[in-house]
């Protein structure tokens, strides 16, 4: 079986443009391989056994917070609890573990926003990354409902729209293709009314203009899947370094072979030779 493509270096999270469908590339060290154009096709990771922490490129044993070696992951703000947890966030403290990073990626606008991902969940992203947290989520709709000064904030607003909505995304239903239809025009419109006290309480504390309401447009989007799994196998390299099937799809971060589901993201700092062969 003849190699199409044979290249070797550390995985990175896919880029992927929005597109229809979505268009994603597989960053393996210094090479970017269109997937897209590759569904149908067998494909091939084996790991070499060495993880490179992403920051520091330090060698590790385990790769913490999907890539980071553990000194890194204790020292970064990157990783710190309140990335996953916003409304944590505790730079007004003066407790930030880096300043300048909070101020470059804290201390700006952010969108709360509505998905339909497995269903209708709220979340956080900052403005520059519209639309890419919603394709790495793998939603088919999005819509922005606040846009707000600070990320602290917008885990506030968060916060309040979690008493009546979801913020997680069951991945094996969004793998399944298994997404209910939604009017996420309406949602916007019957979550906004249900937190509107907790909206006016926020704005009394930290500002009118902290947190606008927004009208804008939602975005559709589709995924480029042949195929959709009817069970959900997930291949994990660190248990089995060498993974191959026939790529039936692309969704979120994940890759959807005939063998199983492989999340690139996690595996983000592995380095592995990747080769697509002739059908």
């Amino acid at each position: 079986m003849t190699n199409l493509v044979d290249v070797t270096g550390r995985l990175r999270k896919m880029p992927a443009d929005a597109g229809r469908p979505v268009s994603y590339v597989l960053a393996v060290g210094d090479a970017r391989v269109p997937l897209n154009e590759l569904i149908g096709q067998p494909l091939r990771f084996d790991f070499e056994g060495v993880i490179r922490c992403i920051h520091c490129d330090r060698a590790t044993k385990k790769s913490f917070n999907q890539g980071f070696c553990y000194p890194c992951f204790r020292k970064l703000a990157a990783c710190d609890s309140c990335i996953m947890s916003p409304e944590k966030c505790h730079y007004h403290l003066g407790t930030c573990r880096e300043p300048e990073w909070g101020e470059t990626h804290c201390m700006i606008e952010h969108v709360v926003y509505l998905a339909n991902s497995s269903g209708l969940k709220v979340g956080i992203t900052r403005s520059s990354q519209v639309p890419t947290r919603w394709i790495d989520q793998g939603a088919v709709d999005a819509i922005p409902m606040f846009r707000v000064a600070t990320r602290y904030l917008s885990g506030l607003v968060e916060v309040a729209c979690k008493a009546h909505v979801a913020d997680r995304t069951n991945w094996r239903a969004m793998l399944k293709g298994d997404v209910p239809e939604l009017d996420l025009v309406h949602e916007r419109q019957r979550i906004l009314a249900l937190i509107k006290d907790d909206i006016a309480a926020l704005r009394e504390e930290h500002g009118q203009d902290s947190i606008r309401e927004v009208d804008e447009q939602g975005l559709d989007l589709s995924y480029p899947v042949q195929t959709w799994p009817e069970k959900i196998k997930t291949h994990n390299l660190d248990k089995t370094p060498e993974v191959e099937g026939v790529l039936e799809g692309i969704k979120g971060q994940y890759l959807i072979l005939d063998t199983g589901v492989i999340n690139i993201r996690k595996f983000t700092g592995y380095e592995v030779r990747f080769r697509v062969m002739s059908a």
